[in-house]
């Protein structure tokens, strides 16, 4: 892995917990897929901050994180950043999309996206997986369990996008387009005590009711995600071929 570079496109802001605990967003990523060897740049396009055109080429991978914001929006930030992720799949660059990085990248590829007409999916979800025809290094097991947290969701892919995994309540839980970009529904770098601390701003900001915020808190404390396996996944995506 020596020499290879990569950059973390962060879509949401830090809360001082999660600064403090994990070094931030950019940290829980790094912690998860950083290897000896390699450079991990964060470019908090959120705030405005992109790479430079000359710039890009010098990565051999990207992903996309979570955001409060929708990827439906016109904001001038979210505009920019497909007019990034168009031109990295015009490159074939590595992308790996998480929650709203995943439904970004449905959007900017030509797909569609919205709420979610079954309301907030909040806790851990099993997900259901099939093998990709075009990506046929990606070793899929038969279904994995991750953790959610969504109101929003992909509702239409393009033509050449390839569903891998769906769950009893999201229809494109993951995707893959050719064989250099996939996007995942849920979060596989969040652990259990990052969602519990994501309920209690969502509740704190009114944006989900205390009761959903009690039942999802108490179902999490008898089911586990599997994040070992999201890892080697990931890994394994982002990494392969290159």
């Amino acid at each position: 892995m020596e020499g290879r570079k990569f950059a973390v496109l962060l879509c949401a802001e830090d809360s001082d917990y999660m600064k403090n605990t994990y070094g931030g967003y950019y940290g829980v990523f790094v912690r998860m897929l950083k290897e000896e060897g390699e450079t991990w740049d964060v470019f908090r396009v959120a705030r405005g901050e992109f790479p430079a055109d000359d710039g890009v080429a010098e990565y051999d991978g990207f992903v996309i994180t979570g955001s409060c914001s929708d990827a439906d929006s016109n904001e001038v930030w979210i505009c920019r950043l497909v007019v990034l992720l168009r031109k990295l799949d015009a490159m074939k660059k590595k992308i790996l999309g998480i929650c709203f990085g995943h439904q970004i990248l449905g959007r900017a590829l030509g797909g569609r996206t919205g709420r979610s007409t079954t309301g907030w999916d909040i806790g851990v979800t099993k997900i259901h997986l099939r093998k990709s025809q075009s990506f046929t290094s990606l070793k899929m097991p038969h279904s994995l369990s991750i953790i959610e947290c969504h109101r929003d969701e992909v509702r239409e892919l393009p033509p050449e996008a390839e569903i891998l995994g769906w769950s009893n309540k999201t229809r494109v839980e993951m995707f893959t387009y050719g064989n250099h970009i996939m996007g995942i529904q849920g979060h596989p770098e969040y652990t259990k005590d990052i969602l519990f601390h994501l309920i209690d701003r969502l509740s704190n900001n009114s944006l989900i009711e205390e009761s959903l915020a009690k039942e999802s808190k108490l179902k999490l404390e008898s089911v586990e995600p599997d994040r070992d396996e999201w890892k080697k996944l990931c890994t394994s995506f982002l990494k392969g071929g290159l």
